[in-house]
């Protein structure tokens, strides 16, 4: 019998980004961050605070934060004021501010018992490499979203990179400052990254009236 040889069929397979909100995420407003400080502060989560807080001043892309070790925030006992980090994405070194709420936080986050022997600032108990993921970095920043009732979509681990980047910006006009914080190698990925055409043209718009 002759064998009937049909064309071979290949599974479609739905768009990875079907039915999500694709584009630049949402800086978080201040009125945001404070809403999330004080609902992990009251639920005495004292990793994800210190989390929040070195996220917000440091300004760094997520995969860069989660591997950050104690060494590169404290000396023995103390918390530094300021921090340099080499990027993994430019292997550029940048440099960021400590505040004091952040080292607080970093401080009673250093000294909880769950981080006796650990060299990784915010380590995993899963992965090998030591430290939580980008991924599960997502997912806790996604948690927080969703605890004040915002829509997760919008929002993301840039956003927190964005976040004091862009009341820099709106209160300086300064774009070169910027872009030192943000390690940026280039001045139109900083004005890519923080919409600042659209900005200006908006505030220039509102200032006239007809």
């Amino acid at each position: 019998m002759s064998k009937i040889q049909l064309p071979a069929v290949t599974p479609k397979r739905p768009p990875w980004n079907k039915g999500r909100l694709m584009g630049q995420k949402r800086a978080f407003l201040p009125r945001h961050v404070w809403a999330i400080r004080a609902r992990l502060e009251l639920a005495g989560n004292l990793r994800d605070l210190a989390l929040l807080n070195l996220a917000i001043d440091s300004k760094l892309r997520g995969c860069d934060l989660v591997r950050m070790k104690v060494s590169d925030v404290a000396i023995g006992a103390a918390i530094k004021e300021r921090a340099t980090v080499i990027q993994s994405k430019t292997a550029r070194p940048v440099q960021f501010e400590i505040t004091e709420n952040t080292r607080k936080s970093i401080s009673a986050w250093i000294d909880a018992p769950q981080m006796a022997g650990c060299a990784c600032l915010f380590p995993s108990r899963i992965h090998a490499s030591g430290h939580i993921s980008p991924r599960q970095y997502a997912r806790i920043v996604k948690d927080w979203v969703r605890m004040i009732g915002l829509e997760p979509s919008g929002y993301g681990t840039h956003s927190l990179r964005r976040t004091k980047a862009s009341l820099i910006y709106r209160k300086t006009g300064n774009l070169r400052a910027v872009q030192l914080l943000l390690g940026h190698a280039k001045m139109d990925s900083t004005v890519r990254y923080l919409g600042v055409k659209l900005e200006d043209a908006l505030t220039i718009a509102e200032g006239i009236e007809l």
